[in-house]
């Protein structure tokens, strides 16, 4: 076989390959977003969750351009259908709240798996997807450091005024306090260009100084 038939030939595997590739982990963000869709609460009138998924979504791939498949569906699906386990079905302790917790990443992991493998994702594809879910090696893993940043960010853009209405000073610092220590360099630069309320801004910087 000729070297330019013989690279023609390669050329045509690879693209292949990048073709199936992109077909699928299309075709797996089209079955995160079909499922989100089906939420029941509204915000800005979508779906909350669906619009939860693609904001996330946009702040992992703002602060990793180049950010790997199984990052970008985890964060694609790290929500998904949480509506189906309300917090209203666990006591309202401090217990109840952390059960919660650990049983919504149980879930999150376990819908987005079976999601994955339906569309044709591997195994190990699967697993590292599931371990972004439920952040383990976190902070070692790189990986899990940005998925962290993206929560943390989604939080003080989207959701931090909201919460502030509900809360004290002193609960909101505390929260806040929490967030900020989770958060990376890059993350922490990224939430100060934030367009803040007076409140908000005053709170972030009293949580900062404490």
């Amino acid at each position: 076989m000729r070297p330019q038939f013989r690279f023609l030939c390669f050329l045509r595997f690879k693209n292949s390959i990048i073709r199936r590739v992109t077909e699928k982990f299309q075709a797996a963000i089209a079955r995160f977003d079909e499922e989100n869709s089906r939420d029941p609460n509204s915000e800005n009138g979508q779906p909350r969750e669906l619009l939860y998924s693609q904001r996330l979504t946009d702040w992992v791939l703002k602060l990793c351009p180049i950010a790997a498949e199984s990052l970008q569906l985890a964060a694609r699906c790290q929500h998904i259908c949480r509506w189906e386990s309300p917090r209203e079905n666990y006591p309202m302790t401090r217990p109840g709240y952390l059960k919660w917790r650990a049983d919504l990443k149980k879930f999150h992991a376990e819908k987005s798996g079976a999601i994955l493998r339906e569309v044709g994702y591997d195994d190990e594809t699967v697993r590292r997807v599931q371990d972004l879910n439920l952040k383990k090696n976190f902070p070692a893993d790189a990986e899990a450091c940005i998925l962290e940043d993206a929560l943390c960010l989604v939080f003080l853009e989207f959701q931090l005024t909201a919460l502030a209405a509900k809360c004290d000073d002193e609960k909101m610092i505390t929260a806040l306090k929490k967030s900020w220590a989770k958060m990376t360099a890059a993350a922490r630069a990224e939430a100060l260009k934030l367009n803040f309320g007076e409140r908000e801004k005053q709170l972030v910087e009293r949580a900062l100084t404490a």
